[in-house]
């Protein structure tokens, strides 16, 4: 079922949701969680469409905000309502024009579940300064961002570990999961003291930075990225004494597990969908601790290398306002006036 509102009010909306559950049959039941969607016109069908297909395992409310233009004098709000297309739960787009378009929160309050947790998500580039202080941030238990759809992805990634709150976590870390889960196996088995590593992978790979991260705070070592073509991680290496445990995916599908003296294991290792990152997402409702001692590791490594190159630039920086101080020290001295010269005797 859909309907579409135009010119419309949030009690309408409303309305026309309450009526659409008594066509229905009720599909409010169960619904577990809100989810707000934060997105333009040009990435909201894809990230509707994974949201209703995650929507299959957490049945809940999808609110898609898509502001247009936000400099016309009037406000206007218009929605889509979809019920019952392709699984469980109501699908509503609200597009806001004018300065509504600015107060997303207004509009977004009226329409959440009742006393069921909500789910903010920033799909593609559209990364907020900081998703907890956002003013749809703020509503929700989770905020979901993606690191690697933005322009500068590992920017990206250091701006958000430095405003990172409980409850934020990035797609960047949520495709690492099987790589995760995989080492974590690996080093189940007997194996001699890791003494470093390294992840390669192509060059400007937030979920890369994340994964060597995660190895340093659990292994307590220090782990290295190395450059690749990609697609996405291509390997990771940990150095033992009797040889490295290594896991090579350099087609994005299939994993090779090597460890000394066993023979090498094939594993599936694919690159996942948006629908199953973002269903996974929607399992777990609390804090992720273990995504945070990431983040938290990743800005300070980053920290310590952009600190020598901080110095020598100000140093260099330095080293030229004196050279150009003495530059014009010099200038001045040529361009002063010789002093006249004494004359012996008296004049008459």
């Amino acid at each position: 079922m859909n309907i579409d509102l135009t010119n419309t009010t949030t009690r309408r909306i409303q309305e026309a949701l309450t009526q659409a559950r008594h066509v229905m049959g009720g599909p409010a039941v169960g619904m577990v969680l809100t989810l707000i969607i934060v997105t333009d016109e040009s990435a909201q069908y894809d990230a509707v469409r994974a949201a209703t297909e995650a929507a299959r395992e957490h049945p809940c409310r999808v609110l898609t905000v898509i502001s247009r233009d936000a400099r016309g004098s009037s406000s206007r709000l218009d929605a889509e309502i979809r019920m019952g297309e392709t699984g469980p739960g109501e699908t509503v787009l609200l597009r806001m024009y004018g300065p509504l378009a600015e107060h997303a929160d207004s509009v977004v309050v009226p329409l959440l579940m009742p006393d069921t947790p909500v789910v903010t998500w920033w799909p593609g580039g559209r990364v907020p300064k900081a998703p907890a202080s956002d003013p749809l941030g703020a509503l929700a238990q989770r905020r979901v961002t993606d690191s690697y759809a933005a322009r500068d992805r590992l920017g990206t990634l250091a701006r958000l570990a430095e405003v990172y709150r409980p409850g934020d976590t990035d797609f960047a870390w949520t495709r690492i999961t099987n790589w995760r889960s995989l080492l974590a196996a690996a080093l189940d088995q007997d194996h001699d003291e890791i003494t470093g590593g390294e992840v390669s992978a192509e060059p400007d790979s937030p979920s890369a930075e994340l994964l060597a991260a995660w190895l340093e705070v659990r292994l307590g070592v220090r782990v290295v990225r190395a450059s690749s073509d990609g697609p996405g991680i291509t390997g990771v290496r940990l150095v033992t004494k009797s040889g490295d445990i290594t896991v090579s995916r350099p087609d994005g599908r299939v994993a090779t597990l090597a460890r000394p003296g066993q023979p090498d294991r094939q594993v599936s290792l694919q690159r996942r969908p948006m629908a199953d990152l973002l269903a996974e997402e929607l399992r777990r409702l609390d804090p992720d601790d273990v995504y945070q001692d990431a983040v938290t590791r990743f800005a300070k490594d980053l920290s310590a290398a952009t600190a020598p190159q901080d110095a020598k630039a100000e140093a260099e920086a330095a080293d030229r306002a004196a050279d150009k101080g003495a530059d014009k020290g010099g200038a001045a001295k040529k361009a002063a006036p010789a002093a006249p010269a004494k004359r012996s005797g008296s004049s008459k």
